[in-house]
């Protein structure tokens, strides 16, 4: 064993991390010192053409209903909004009226149990920078919680590795930042360490609905519960019809070595390959991060492979202090959640439309479902009113972090009802009352400008 290695299950031992999380991250350091890049070639696959589609499925209702009772909601909640300057969950932050993502959650699974009579439990997987404030959130949130099991349970973390040497990097300015969660493949091993997996058997669940926790239109949905039931897969991802805005986006593809599904994200196509991967012609189905596993499958699999699933590595090379683009140069080891589907036999997929796929990774998308372009029903889902959804391009230099963003929205969101397009160049204020008509424009004056109440842009 290495040197670097044995500082880091050091490390790890010493902070608590169990042992099952200790011995995945041991398989993708020897990867890392391999020399793996996880890159998967354009020549060795061949694109997702033909998924079932949601729209086409029809399920009988007692089916579905059935299924649904069968399911438990989890959420990945390890997410810190640091893109965005935010230093909490992202899940806290207010979407609607004062409803937080959490909230909308939280009446999203409410409505569906009233519906169908189901107990659908709803579960976090958080990390140990969203635990604390994400348990505090859903206090107020009395009888959420089902008999039998807890509201959440915890991702791993492991070491930061100096990008020099592979050692766990030290940083005393605040070694917190010596640690990192191993990106959300770590659910499948947390599921198992934690216990929620044997616990979740026991209570009679046997299948999972999962989703990022700043994604909205992964709402409980019976329809696509009581498919994937009757379909006898072991796992199925929802996919969603690339345009040109999804470019990045990961995709799912077919190997041609055993005709598995895989998935293939950014971080594993090389650069001279990345004209294949951002087309949406050749391949038109992202991943939209929500999945659905059989909960006995999966206890299966993990007992045959020791717990270890042998997800592709990606290997995500940051700063040891994000905010500090001097700091120490670090590998972070991470796995991609969706990346399991090439692990089960017989694994498929399900076309969805893209109210299933509304996720919040910058400030332009908060504006949009701020705004008068969305309504949120009585069941806590947020319906587009409008269609197709405007474009947004805010100024990063001035609205990149959520304060920034704020200050310049105090009144709320513009109206963008009746947009095409808001461009944003320099440092605007909105006030109140302000409508986007078509395309609306603002060019940079070279010092901060106000939008005055009643103002229409475009048009």
């Amino acid at each position: 064993m290495s040197e670097g290695l044995q500082l880091a299950r050091d490390k790890m031992t010493a902070a608590g991390v169990n042992a099952q999380a200790i011995e995945v991250f041991s398989h993708y350091y020897a990867q890392l010192q391999q020399g793996v890049t996880g890159f998967i070639a354009e020549d060795s696959i061949t694109p997702l053409e033909h998924p079932d589609l949601l729209a086409d499925v029809t399920v009988d209702e007692d089916e579905a209903r059935t299924a649904l009772g069968a399911t438990v909601m989890i959420k990945l909640n390890g997410g810190l909004g640091t893109s965005m300057g935010m230093d909490r969950a992202k899940s806290l932050l207010p979407v609607r009226d004062g409803l937080s993502f959490l909230d909308l959650i939280v009446g999203q699974v409410r409505a569906a149990r009233s519906a169908y009579g189901v107990t659908l439990p709803l579960v976090f997987m958080n990390s140990f920078r969203t635990h604390d404030d994400t348990l505090a959130a859903l206090a107020s949130h009395g009888d959420l919680a089902v008999d039998g099991l807890d509201l959440d349970f915890m991702q791993s973390q492991e070491p930061k590795l100096r990008a020099d040497d592979l050692t766990p990097v030290e940083w005393p300015a605040d070694p917190s930042l010596e640690w990192c969660p191993p990106g959300h493949g770590d659910l499948y091993t947390a599921l198992r360490a934690s216990g929620i997996l044997d616990r979740l058997l026991e209570l009679g669940y046997r299948y999972a609905s999962v989703s990022n926790s700043d994604n909205l239109g992964a709402a409980p949905d019976a329809t696509i519960a009581g498919w994937f039931a009757a379909s006898g897969a072991p796992y199925a991802a929802e996919v969603c019809r690339r345009t040109s805005a999804d470019r990045k986006g990961g995709h799912l593809a077919i190997r041609k070595s055993d005709g598995r599904l895989i998935l293939r994200d950014t971080a594993q196509t090389s650069k001279d390959e990345m004209p294949f991967f951002t087309d949406e012609h050749r391949h038109p189905y992202f991943h939209t991060n929500n999945l659905w596993f059989d909960l006995e499958r999966l206890s299966q699999t993990l007992t045959e492979r020791n717990s270890v699933l042998g997800l592709p590595l990606i290997r995500n090379e940051k700063t040891v202090d994000p905010a500090d683009s001097s700091s120490p140069a670090v590998v972070q080891i991470e796995c991609a959640m969706g990346a399991a589907v090439e692990v089960f036999e017989g694994a498929t997929a399900i076309g969805v439309g893209r109210e299933r796929f509304l996720p919040v990774k910058t400030t332009n998308d908060l504006l949009l479902l701020r705004s008068d372009v969305y309504d949120v029903d009585g069941d806590g889902r947020l319906v587009k009113v409008t269609d197709p959804a405007p474009l947004v391009d805010l100024d990063t230099a001035h609205y990149k972090t959520i304060s920034a963003f704020e200050q310049r929205f105090p009144a709320g969101a513009p109206s963008l009802r009746q947009a095409s397009v808001l461009t944003v160049a320099g440092d605007w204020t909105f006030e109140a009352d302000v409508s986007v008509v078509g395309a609306g424009q603002l060019e940079d004056e070279g010092e901060p400008r106000t939008v005055p109440s009643g103002t229409v842009l475009g048009g």
